[in-house]
């Protein structure tokens, strides 16, 4: 009779030693980490660009990295994506941090389908976004991606949904900053704009639609460099908030602003020692000229006043007749909004108006005191400027002051004329303190305008109408514009030599470090749209 084989007699395969596992896992942590390989992160050198990784190890402290979801892969089994590798599924998530201070941050790997986002890509993002909401800790995204994955359909798009719906969760609660080192097209572009500052390389494009789309749909000829280039960005839609040279100068610049910057909106920004000299500063008595119609720089102005001269500017390049960003007073980062006379006299325009007006929210939202240089002719008139909403733009610099609750300190250095006096930061709408130097002129418009209304009849029956007219100037002038007679109505609280004005900001800031919220209690107002 025949005998018929046993299975269960036969040995079991030997189990793996712990050994041979950590091989495995080395070997399998290796190759994953590779991405899309050396042919892939050479193309990426020779175009100028760092590889994902090389971004978050130029970014964070040396060894701090400490990654999720290496091991992630996408679960698409159509299009031919069954068989596709995907290391990390194209993105890197971790913690990691800066200046021993902790962050979460995403960088997405072009080498591996093009930084595609998929639904398991963007589930990673989305997860490091929580990750950071919980800890309390800033959010960093390198942006280098082609889109969405269309192999994924509706999946990669639902992916995208929950990475807008966490940067709004995590909007005022911790500082998101995206850094744009690549493509970043489509919807994709919407993740940056939901951030509180954006850095672009120049070799990075960012819009909508293309420039193929939109030659087909409007007939309109335009280069992806002119459409969605940094310089565009920055001068024209006001998108972008630094413009970096490469890759390094991104992650130099993005470590910079966060020095400035609180972890979350429960904590202050980092105390930085040094500077405690608050000595007169001779050098402040020149910048401002007496003549109101000569212009000047204002950064001259804050240079003299902040520790080290040490100023960040943000949207440099954007509406220049508003000059916005960070310094600090004795060690404490402070937010500065300040008119440059040198553009369009520091009248405020549309762009303006919106630039100093999102800043004036971030600051406030994360605690940041405030310090608004006033040198205003007025708001900048036109039909343009009427047709594209300077009522409701101009509205919302004053909802945004109005709103604040942090510390905020007018310091008024010549013009602050009409109703764009009481937008920067007037007693009346926000400040707790207001400094005017003697070079300062308060009034409904420039004596030169009022004179023309006011005496109009008396300079057409003077026999000399010119000395007349030069009289009533001056006149006009001491009776309604002088900073005396703004404090005088206590709208200014003291005028002070413009070389004791670090002395005066850095004690009015002191007292003014504990102040309280005495807003009436409401879910929140309606800003202009």
């Amino acid at each position: 009779m025949a005998t018929t084989s046993n299975d269960s007699t036969k040995p079991a395969p030997a189990k793996k030693t712990m050994d041979e596992l950590i091989a495995e896992l080395h070997t399998r942590r290796t190759e994953t980490k590779a991405g899309g390989g050396e042919a892939r992160h050479e193309k990426q050198h020779a175009q100028g660009k760092m590889t994902a990784r090389e971004r978050v190890e130029g970014l964070v402290d040396k060894e701090s990295f400490e990654e999720f979801g290496l091991f992630a892969r996408h679960r698409q089994t159509k299009f031919g994506m069954l068989t596709k590798a995907a290391p990390s599924d194209g993105v890197v998530t971790g913690a990691a941090s800066i200046d021993g201070r902790l962050i979460h941050l995403a960088s997405q790997d072009f080498s591996v389908l093009g930084g595609s986002a998929g639904e398991v890509h963007s589930l990673k993002v989305a997860d490091a976004m929580h990750r950071s909401l919980k800890t309390g800790s800033p959010f960093v995204f390198i942006n280098d991606s082609g889109g969405a994955r269309v192999q994924e359909g509706i999946d990669s798009l639902s992916g995208y949904g929950q990475v807008f719906h966490s940067n709004v969760l995590l909007s005022g609660a911790v500082p998101q900053i995206s850094l744009i080192c690549g493509p970043c097209a489509g919807g994709a572009a919407y993740s940056p704009a939901l951030t509180d500052f954006i850095i672009q390389t120049r070799k990075a494009q960012m819009f909508i639609t293309g420039p193929q789309v939109i030659k087909q749909v409007t007939g309109e000829d335009i280069t992806a460099e002119e459409l969605g280039g940094a310089d565009s960005h920055m001068a024209h839609s006001g998108v972008v908030h630094f413009v970096a040279e490469d890759d390094e100068d991104a992650l130099h610049i993005c470590r910079r602003l966060l020095s400035f910057l609180p972890s979350n909106n429960l904590e202050g920004a980092p105390y930085v020692p040094g500077d405690e000299n608050v000595d007169p500063n001779p050098e402040l008595n020149k910048i401002v000229p007496v003549d109101p119609k000569v212009g000047y720089d204002v950064r001259q102005v804050i240079a003299g006043i902040v520790d080290r001269g040490d100023f960040l500017e943000v949207q440099a390049g954007h509406a220049p007749n508003m000059v916005i960003g960070f310094a600090r007073i004795l060690g404490n980062t402070i937010g500065i909004i300040a008119n440059q006379p040198a553009v369009l006299a520091g009248a405020i325009n549309n762009q303006a108006a919106n630039k100093a007006a999102r800043f004036i929210r971030f600051c406030n939202a994360f605690n940041l005191p405030m310090v608004t240089m006033v040198d205003v002719p007025g708001y900048l008139p036109g039909v343009e400027q009427e047709y594209n909403g300077i009522i409701r733009n101009g509205a919302k610099l004053l909802f945004a002051y109005s709103a604040a609750t942090v510390p905020m300190i007018q310091l008024i250095l010549r013009k602050s004329y009409g109703g764009a006096h009481v937008a920067m930061c007037s007693r009346d709408i926000a400040a707790d303190c207001v400094f005017a130097w003697p070079t300062a002129e308060i009034a409904v418009m420039g004596a030169e305008g009022a004179v023309e209304i006011v005496f109009r009849k008396e300079m057409q029956e003077a026999e000399d109408k010119v000395s007349r007219r030069a009289e009533l100037i001056q006149e006009y002038r001491d009776a309604f514009a002088s900073p005396y007679v703004a404090a005088g109505r206590r709208l200014v609280d003291d005028i002070i030599e413009p070389a004791d004005t670090r002395k005066h900001l850095a004690r009015a800031l002191e007292y003014l470090k504990n102040k309280r919220d005495q807003r009436p209690p409401k879910k929140h107002g309606l800003i202009p749209l």
